[in-house]
């Protein structure tokens, strides 16, 4: 029997709308889009719809938000059309939760055979990122927190040498660099989860340090727990991802 044909969104109609215009032409590269109110005008739709979808846009990586000088087409966006898993996830309103489970499969893993793999000089790659991380978090500044953070996680991934791996934390990238924020945000709202932070990173560059595959793999399995503990057990519905 056939189910019946669910309805779109409304802001799913505006997203698909804005790709059109960028596949035919009439949007390019770098054009600067023209206000809420004159595309919820043009489309006839309302503001907050509107609003929604350049949010989905922006982390699909469609666009780019600049403060105060409104919303652009990334002058590269190739990879951002290319992100099928992102797309399916905003336009079938998966939770964070599914990303969470993602990362804790694909990074536990990664931490395994990267401490297999991992050679001299790319020891000394991540205990300069961890060096950074560990200072830029003390001192409490949070947009390169996030930058050393994320250079972590895609390294080890890097440096686990699965093309597969690699390839499929490429393909959500934008979703992934907005977790890793929203969660340090959320995370550290407790004053005595920046040593937690901290120590976990720490901990998981010791394993690899070591080339002890088991070490780095349970580091990283304690670390996705944390995420799952702290953040997700503080997400509402209303959050970023849950449309």
């Amino acid at each position: 029997m056939f189910k019946p044909i669910k309805s779109k969104k409304v802001y799913e109609i505006v997203i698909e709308e804005i790709q059109k215009r960028i596949i035919n032409g009439t949007l390019n590269k770098g054009d600067k889009l023209p206000t809420e109110r004159a595309l919820a005008e043009q489309l006839n739709v309302s503001r907050t719809s509107i609003r929604e979808a350049m949010r989905a846009l922006e982390v699909l990586g469609i666009i780019q938000v600049k403060q105060g000088g409104g919303n652009f087409i990334k002058d590269r966006f190739d990879d951002a059309l290319v992100e099928p898993l992102s797309m399916m996830f905003m336009l079938n309103e998966s939770h964070p939760r599914e990303i969470v489970d993602l990362r804790k499969i694909i990074e536990v893993e990664s931490a395994y055979r990267a401490a297999e793999r991992i050679t001299d000089d790319e020891i000394e790659e991540l205990r300069g990122v961890v060096d950074q991380l560990r200072i830029q978090t003390k001192l409490k500044n949070e947009s390169m927190s996030v930058r050393y953070d994320k250079a972590f996680h895609y390294s080890i991934c890097r440096i686990a040498d699965n093309y597969l791996f690699s390839n499929i934390l490429n393909m959500l990238s934008n979703l992934m660099d907005v977790l890793i924020e929203d969660a340090r945000g959320i995370i550290l709202l407790k004053e005595e989860n920046m040593d937690v932070l901290i120590h976990q990173h720490e901990k998981i560059f010791r394993g690899l340090e070591k080339r002890d595959p088991k070490a780095a793999a349970s580091a990283m399995r304690e670390h996705i727990a944390l995420i799952i503990d702290e953040y997700l057990a503080n997400l509402h519905e209303s959050e970023k991802f849950a449309k």
